[in-house]
């Protein structure tokens, strides 16, 4: 049977990392270490009827516009992290915005479809998956110039777990992943199972032949596969998992990978902070990084400026003034334009789980 870790109180005492998110970018910034990853605290009690009263904006007013955004990570502070680039849109377009982060990409796009929030950051999974009546993509965000990211499968080595298909042996195994939409936590690692032969049945809509899933966020699948010996493997995004895998690992799965992911240059840098090195079981292919979006029907003048400030801002709306903690940093470092085609590669993932994304929403 699966199982959801959203309790806050289980999620707290954990060492905050980062994730930058599925996106990684070399664009003259120094590369960040695999701690300026992250996207949003997990908090199992914010549900979408709590969004409809947003607490105060960062801007200390009533917020003219709500910017909701999904955790990939335990133990950040959002509000903190956005503060740059929310509060070079507010001056370039003379608005207040207020954030609130969500318990998942599902209640994000939920707050969406639902009239709740103005803009949104979503997983590159929500673009196939929703119905473009929803939201418009605003663009895609970036980090140091890349624009897309990987996907991946690791273990422990001294996991049962030498290959993919071995999990299909083993009795009633756990793997871990991340939110149920999440493109490199869930999706991806689901079809990377289902290439190498072990039977998911129509998971993450239901429960696997061949294992037991446990959804979470990026940090906690890691952090719980290292800690409990019955789960065999876990799925995450390569900017959480990458600190912990040398780089020879992914030399050996990838040719592309090293001129690809911002995450290589960090590989294997925390081998013995927290745990040992991870074993690398699967990489994916290149992803499509994730967008900002906007409210479909959302009719206002001010969209236009506040769109045309995320496009165009400089590199220090994404970067703090003063020093903040890694964890803090702003994962992404730029927004540029896309449009629903750039993510169709997501659809390839999803016609190979054969799954109804509306279901899951």
């Amino acid at each position: 049977m699966s199982k959801i870790y959203t309790d806050v109180e289980n999620l707290e005492h954990r060492k905050p990392f980062n994730s930058g998110v599925i996106f990684g970018d070399m664009s003259g910034r120094p590369q960040w270490s695999g701690d300026r990853r992250t996207f949003i605290k997990t908090t199992g009690a914010a549900g979408v009827a709590g969004l409809t009263g947003f607490a105060g904006c960062l801007g200390g007013e009533a917020a003219d516009i709500q910017l909701v955004l999904n955790p990939a990570e335990a133990g950040v502070d959002i509000q903190v992290q956005y503060r740059p680039l929310i509060e070079y849109i507010e001056s370039e377009a003379e608005v207040s915005i207020n954030t609130e982060r969500t318990a998942g990409y599902t209640e994000t796009v939920t707050a969406m479809r639902d009239g709740q929030a103005e803009i949104s950051g979503v997983s590159p999974g929500a673009v196939p998956a929703t119905d473009p009546e929803i939201f418009d993509i605003i663009g895609m965000r970036v980090a140091f110039g890349s624009a897309q990211y990987y996907s991946t499968i690791t273990t422990t080595f001294d996991s049962p777990v030498d290959e993919l298909a071995d999990i299909s042996e083993l009795d009633e195994p756990e793997v871990n992943f991340a939110d149920a939409l999440s493109v490199s936590g869930t999706l991806v690692p689901m079809s990377m199972l289902v290439d190498a032969g072990v039977d998911v049945g129509n998971a993450p809509d239901g429960d696997p032949p061949d294992f037991d899933p446990n959804y979470s966020d990026h940090q906690t699948s890691r952090e719980q596969m290292v800690q409990r010996e019955d789960i065999v493997a876990a799925g995450q995004g390569a900017f959480q998992s990458a600190p912990w895998i040398e780089q020879e690992q992914f030399d050996e799965h990838s040719e592309d990978f090293a001129d690809i992911s911002s995450e290589y240059p960090d590989a294997g840098s925390r081998i013995g902070d927290e745990h040992d090195e991870l074993q690398l079981l699967a990489l994916s292919d290149p992803i499509p990084r994730a967008p900002m979006v906007a409210r479909a029907d959302w009719d206002d003048p001010v969209r236009e400026d506040v769109e045309e400030a995320m496009l165009t801002a400089p590199d220090s709306a994404f970067q703090h003034d003063e020093e903040v903690d890694e964890d803090e940093e702003l994962w992404f470092t730029g927004i540029v334009e896309a449009d629903r085609s750039d993510y169709e590669p997501i659809q390839l993932i999803i016609d190979n789980l054969a799954i109804e994304f509306e279901d899951l929403i």
